[in-house]
Order: C-alpha cells, then sequence, then structure tokens
C-alpha cells in the first residue's frame, strides 16, 4: 500500500485540526486504499473520515467528524500516487518522441540534452485528464477503470479522437488494437461524463474528408461531447516519422473548412462546437474570434482561446506587471510576438526556436538556452528581462532544457521577471 506523500496542509483546514502533517504518508481514508488524488476527495467527502497515516515509519488512525463546508486541505507531493498510466500508442506526432536522444540526434554544438526529465514520459492517464485538463485516447483502459470512472463520475474527461475511422485512428495511433472510439464516446454519454474531443490535424492523414466526417460524427454526440478543439500537427526537428507539417494552402483549407462547420453546428446546436487552437489564425493572418465564439468553454490548455483570453483579461495584468520595471524587454515566441507588439510600447524580442526547430514558434517550447544565445551581449538589453511564465510550466519550474529563472538572469546578467501573458 503506497499511498500518498503529503505535501502541504492548509491553515484552517480538516487536515490541520487533525495533526496531518507534510511528510506524513496517507495510506487509506476509511479502509480504502488510496491510487491518487481522485480517491483522496472522493473518500474524503463522508461525514466520518477515518485517515491511516505513515508518520515516521509509525502507522496510526486518525478520526474525526467533517465540519459542513470544511476543505480537506491536503496537498500531495504527486497527483498519482501508484505511477502515472504510460501510453500504449506509438503516434507518428507525439511530442515525447520528438524529443532529441543522445543516441539518435545531435543538437547543434552549443546546446545541451540536458531537458526536463518529465519530457520523456509517455502518459496516457484518464485520471490526469479529469485532474489536470490533459488529452487521453482511452486506448489503455480497463473494466476497472470504466467502473471507477462511473463509481467516481469523473467528469469531464478530455480525448485525443484525431479520426473517427476505425482503421484511419488506429493508423494515426500506430496501435492496431485501439478500440472503437465512437463506442467508447458512447458509453461515456451512457455514463453522463462530458467529453472534449481533439483532432490534430496532419497533412494526407486525417483532413479533408476524415476531418469532415470526424467533426459531423463527434457533433452527433452533443452535448454529451461537448467541444472538438481541432490542432495543426507541430513537429521538431528531431522528428523521426514520416509525417510533416501543412503547407500554406493546407492551412487555409483546413481553416475554411472547419469554419463551414462552425456556421452549420451554430445553426443547429447553438454553438460552433468545433474550435480552431489560436496557430491557425496567427500563422494564416486571420483575426482571432471575440470571446463569445468560444461559448463560455475554456480550452485554453489546448492552445484555443489564449490569444482572445490575453486581449481580454491578460494585456492589462501584463500592463501592471511591467508598470514598476525600468526599461523592460519583454521576451515571447515568434508567433505571438505580434500580438505582443501591438498592445505594449515595451520593446519585445521574439526568439527563434533554433533547439527544436524553426517550425516550433510558440512562447512554451522556448529554451533557456535559446534565450540566452540571442540576448547575450545585445546592446540596448534594458533592465529588466520579462520571460513568459509558459516557459516555466512543468513541474520542476525550470525551462525546458533544464534552466531556473536565475540561472538566465546570471547568464545575461540583468534582471530577470516571469510574468504570465
Amino acid at each position: 500500500m503506497a499511498g500518498g506523500v503529503i505535501a502541504a496542509v492548509a491553515p484552517g483546514s480538516l487536515a490541520a485540526r487533525v495533526d496531518l502533517r507534510p511528510g506524513d504518508v496517507l495510506l487509506a481514508v476509511n479502509g480504502h486504499p488510496l491510487h491518487d488524488v481522485i480517491d483522496v476527495r472522493f473518500y474524503a467527502a463522508e461525514e466520518r473520515p477515518a485517515f491511516q497515516v505513515q508518520r515516521e515509519g509509525q502507522a496510526l488512525t486518525v478520526e474525526t467528524e467533517r465540519r459542513y463546508d470544511e476543505p480537506l486541505g491536503l496537498d500531495f507531493a504527486d497527483l498519482t500516487f501508484d505511477g502515472i498510466r504510460r501510453c500504449n500508442n506509438r503516434c507518428e506526432f507525439c511530442f515525447v518522441d520528438q524529443m532529441p536522444t543522445a543516441a539518435k540526434q545531435t543538437p547543434p554544438a552549443s546546446q545541451s540534452l540536458d531537458l526536463r526529465p518529465s519530457l520523456y514520459v509517455k502518459d496516457d492517464d484518464y485520471r490526469l485528464s479529469f485532474l489536470t485538463g490533459s488529452y487521453v485516447t482511452l486506448t489503455n483502459l480497463t473494466e476497472t477503470d470504466w467502473a471507477r470512472i462511473e463509481e467516481q463520475h469523473l467528469s469531464p474527461l478530455y480525448v485525443s479522437v484525431h479520426a473517427i475511422d476505425l482503421d484511419l485512428r488506429r493508423r494515426v495511433l500506430r496501435n492496431p488494437n485501439a478500440p472503437d472510439v465512437m463506442e467508447q464516446l458512447r458509453r461515456l454519454a451512457g455514463l453522463d461524463v462530458e467529453v472534449h474531443a481533439q483532432i490534430v490535424v496532419t497533412p494526407g492523414l486525417n483532413d479533408g474528408s476524415h476531418l469532415d466526417r470526424s467533426i459531423g460524427d463527434l457533433a452527433e454526440l452533443y452535448p454529451a461531447v461537448l467541444s472538438v478543439s481541432v490542432v495543426p500537427v507541430g513537429l521538431t526537428m528531431f522528428h523521426r516519422g514520416g509525417c510533416r507539417v501543412h503547407t500554406e494552402a493546407e492551412m487555409r483549407l483546413a481553416f475554411k473548412q472547419v469554419a463551414v462547420w462552425q456556421a452549420r453546428l451554430r445553426e443547429r446546436l447553438g454553438v460552433n462546437f468545433a474550435y480552431l487552437s489560436d496557430e491557425w489564425y496567427l500563422r494564416l493572418g486571420e483575426p482571432v474570434p471575440e470571446a463569445a465564439a468560444y461559448d463560455g468553454l475554456d480550452l485554453t490548455e489546448n492552445g484555443v482561446g489564449l490569444v482572445r483570453r490575453f486581449l481580454e483579461i491578460g494585456d492589462w495584468r501584463l500592463k501592471q506587471a511591467i508598470s514598476n520595471l525600468q526599461s523592460p524587454i519583454l521576451v515571447t515566441g515568434a508567433l505571438f510576438a505580434p500580438v505582443l507588439c501591438s498592445v505594449t510600447e515595451a520593446k519585445v524580442i521574439p526568439i527563434t526556436n533554433h533547439f527544436f526547430g524553426q517550425t516550433v514558434t510558440v512562447a512554451g517550447l522556448l529554451t533557456g538556452q535559446d534565450v540566452v544565445a540571442q540576448l547575450q551581449g545585445r546592446r540596448r538589453l534594458g533592465d529588466v528581462v520579462v520571460l513568459p511564465g509558459a516557459m516555466f510550466g512543468g513541474p520542476e519550474g525550470q525551462s525546458l532544457d533544464g534552466m531556473w529563472p536565475q540561472e538566465i538572469e546570471e547568464a545575461l546578467g540583468r534582471r530577470v521577471e516571469v510574468i504570465e501573458e
């Protein structure tokens, strides 16, 4: 029985009242073994929870009565206590498989392969989908998993569909045993579990008529399937598969195709249902939709509506954050730089992604090495370098290549501030 290591206890919470402590290992609640944070929340919701704890090698049980609306107040070192469910697919566009490895690829001599360890974890865990909004394929579910989804009502889930046609989806996932995703989605609908779907569009594979079928069939399951995010395939320079990125003509064709679906589905369902990620608009020079076009959904973790959210909220927050900084220099990815330039008088420096390749243009995939190499020695660099928070979005709080903001600060000889865009 592994249990979860308590990382923090909130003051004034139930956990604080019964003297649970950081470093304790929570083994069970009311006799139920705990596999993850979901189990803790589910079983601790009972009126009289009993916590089985291991503290400094000693086992103890703490019983209490939960007060009305009293928060549990526990944070854990990990969201899952029994490891992470690994992916059994081999998609050619999988970001993990596009990481550099010393044995197969060598980056430019000026760059290091010391990447953040989490980048090499190929997870496909439905529990993380529920907890964090990460997209999963549902190809590794057991009947025990299905029973748990029903019992604990794990909704919503975020599902990478990519294609509805079974043979094509198996080709996209490179998994000959992948189950029929429409049957799985209907089963989730029967459990009253909502789904946000995703299609990564790869030219010559699941675009064209296949994209039409995927959007159309998923829309038939609305509102059990609440949305489908349409994302263009992204490839790093370390990509070893046979797929490729879109040409501009292919992007424009897919863009218009989804726009037709949006108009049709808004008339039929009252919502757009299919939502293009921001990259389509920015790369094609199209105006980003107004906030109402996203129908109240928050799909920003998938790159959908991030620019609009920035223009509505982030713009003001950024101006507030830099208002007291002397001569700030704003650093971002090449894709977002024009948007940032349009809302600020501060100097904006787009960083070219030499580490992963120039087709990678988003701020979240910038490395500290590229930032340092392109800013070091610049004249009129300014007093403060403002880096996007997305650069340090992993669990370790470091950039993708393992650099802390303080290391970048030391390398540049300039104060560094990290601010969310």
